[in-house]
């Protein structure tokens, strides 16, 4: 009897381990020991950097639903950058944010299609009222007014590079 309960408890685990890899695996749910980052640097019309943004890289569900809500604010020069397979229409809202933030459309072919300027939920908003919306393959996230500051524009190129 008590053979058949650890061969029982051993099964249990066995599946949840089993299903935690598969939701791993799908997106669903990120590896809590794993954070992609990345590079992103908008050009000039002569191809010389106008900024460069380290970026954390949110490419799961659970990453791009988070967002940076987890986050107290966002150095200059500091992002994240949400990769989705394709372009299309895209609407991110401001939930569970502390802070403002720009966010940066960029299309599939590299460029900016808009740019908008977020403010940060009031203390009675939950900020899923505040839609922004752009046509996207990636969006990146930086601190309010950078995009100001360092001259980025619809029609900028875009490289991006990531893990």
């Amino acid at each position: 009897m008590a053979l058949e309960r650890v061969w029982q408890a051993l099964l249990a685990v066995v599946l949840v381990l089993l299903v935690g890899v598969v939701l791993v695996q799908a997106g669903y749910v990120s590896a809590p020991w794993h954070i992609d980052h990345g590079e992103v640097r908008v050009l000039d019309d002569r191809s010389e950097p106008k900024a460069v943004i380290d970026v954390e890289v949110a490419d799961t569900r659970q990453e791009q639903y988070t967002g940076l809500s987890d986050h107290d604010s966002l150095e200059p020069g500091a992002g994240m950058l949400f990769v989705h397979s394709s372009e299309d229409d895209r609407t991110y809202v401001m939930r569970e944010m502390d802070f403002p933030i720009d966010i940066v459309f960029i299309g599939a072919d590299r460029e900016i299609t808009g740019i908008e300027h977020a403010r940060a939920p009031e203390p009675s908003e939950d900020g899923e009222s505040l839609q922004y919306t752009g046509r996207a393959k990636w969006v990146l996230e930086v601190p309010r007014g950078y995009a100001n500051e360092t001259g980025m524009a619809v029609g900028d190129e875009v490289e991006i590079e990531y893990e």
